[in-house]
């Protein structure tokens, strides 16, 4: 099992190593694209483990992942789990600012309690039109979260890694639209805020992210999670 010192270390690295971090083969971002960033924020977000055998673990019970569910009311994205994050605005003269101003938008996180280890290469989404920049950090000070606005999200919550890895709480999304079939990687997750299936462009940060770690266990890929209504 890896100790927490253990994992943010990894982390680390894989920032400092970011040129050659790869999420999918995704097409290239079009000149019109809006630049977004969203906050990986890893650490002990509560005293709650997870739920998993300790026998089991491949990292701590007390790693978790900050994640939040968008409002059912929203345009773009609606009621899916997400990082916090969003679109680049006049005021952040970076990335790593603006998902440290998103994240502090919409979970009412403090940004002195974050440690930034890096931003990873980002990311092209052409059906929301975006290129996103994934930002890792670890939660060297936790602060209380919660929803601030409720028109923005419905939950706000953490998300043990060790849960996330369990081959048993893993599966594929398929979305077919067009004649065309997309098929990527979710993961089930409990919280207290409720269940939710985490997939999409969130699932597969989140899967690149512990493939590339390390992390990832064997896991059974003929499964498929229906999408929520």
């Amino acid at each position: 099992m890896r100790a927490l010192g253990g994992a943010r270390a990894e982390l680390a690295a894989l920032a400092r190593n970011a040129e050659s971090f790869d999420v999918a083969e995704l097409p290239a971002p079009a000149p019109t694209d809006r630049a977004a960033a969203v906050l990986m924020l890893f650490g002990v977000l509560d005293a709650i483990p997870a739920t998993r055998s300790a026998a089991d673990e491949a990292v701590s019970a007390d790693l978790d992942v900050l994640l939040l569910s968008r409002a059912a009311t929203l345009r773009a994205h609606p009621g899916q789990v997400a990082f916090p994050g969003g679109r680049l605005e006049a005021g952040d003269d970076s990335p790593v600012a603006a998902a440290l101003r998103e994240a502090r938008e919409e979970t009412g996180l403090d940004p002195e309690g974050v440690e930034v280890l890096g931003p990873l290469p980002a990311v092209p989404l052409a059906f929301s039109r975006h290129v996103v920049t994934p930002v890792l950090a670890w939660w060297q000070k936790p602060s209380p979260v919660r929803v601030v606005d409720v028109a923005e999200s419905a939950a706000v919550f953490r998300a043990p890694v060790a849960d996330l890895l369990d081959p048993a709480r893993r599966g594929m999304t398929v979305v077919r639209r067009d004649g065309r079939e997309w098929r990527g990687p979710a993961f089930a997750v409990e919280a207290a805020a409720g269940e939710f299936l985490v997939w999409g462009f969130t699932a597969l940060l989140l899967d690149a992210v512990f493939d590339r770690l390390g992390w990832t266990e064997q896991w059974d890929r003929s499964r498929e999670f229906a999408l929520p209504m």
